[in-house]
């Protein structure tokens, strides 16, 4: 992923959050048949690695699983809070004009050597780990249990899971921070004030960025 220097994220617990955060990633996967890519949701295991492991599962009939015997190398792809940003957020512009429309968003890249594994007992504990973390804000959480033993194994037999330890670990936070102090508390009062929801998150999250020093 192309960084600009104004944007890298570094922070190992920030880029953890995110991930728990929006834990539905795209992973993608590489081979001889091309590119592939499923939507799956994700289950980090910090303290496992230099820079955690994530977890999730496949549908059997998914055959995107298949592709990492031949080729083991995956992105999984954590994108966050987004939004337009128009140059009339900025004070800059009523001064020489000189700006144009961008978008401001977060996004993290996680990169490993994917292992498949499809053991019942394995696969049990790692659904019964999602489900926990899952459920844990339901007013009447779901638990394994509640369902019969011969229907859970049938829906254990139908996946395939993996886990995917974390070689190299990408944040990018563009939060206008390339602008200068005006320019920057202009765009994150702009989206403050819209009305859709996403664009509100994103200005929350701009409340934490610097701007730069300069003009972009």
């Amino acid at each position: 992923m192309y960084i600009p220097a104004h944007f890298r994220q570094d922070d190992l617990a920030q880029l953890h959050a995110q991930m728990r955060q929006a834990p539905l990633a795209t992973l993608v996967s590489h081979s001889s048949a091309g590119l592939q890519a499923s939507h799956l949701p994700l289950l980090l295991v910090a303290e496992e690695g230099e820079y955690g492991t994530l977890y999730g599962h496949f549908a059997r009939a998914n055959p995107q699983w298949q592709v990492f015997a031949e080729q083991p190398e995956a992105l999984a792809i954590f994108s966050g809070a987004d939004a337009y940003v128009s140059p009339s957020g900025y004070p800059s512009k009523a001064e020489h004009g000189k700006a144009v429309p961008t978008w401001n968003y977060i996004s993290v890249h996680a990169h490993g050597q994917l292992e498949v594994f499809d053991d019942p007992e394995r696969l049990r504990q790692l659904l019964a780990h999602m489900t926990a973390v899952h459920e844990g804000n339901q007013p009447k959480p779901w638990a394994m249990d509640d369902a019969p033993r011969d229907y859970i194994d049938s829906m254990l037999r139908a996946i395939v899971g993996f886990a995917l330890p974390i070689q190299r670990l990408q944040g990018q936070w563009k939060l206008s921070q390339n602008r200068n102090a005006a320019d920057h508390a202009g765009v994150q009062q702009a989206l403050s004030a819209s009305p859709q929801a996403k664009d509100q998150a994103l200005a929350a999250q701009m409340l934490i960025a610097r701007p730069a020093t300069r003009q972009a």
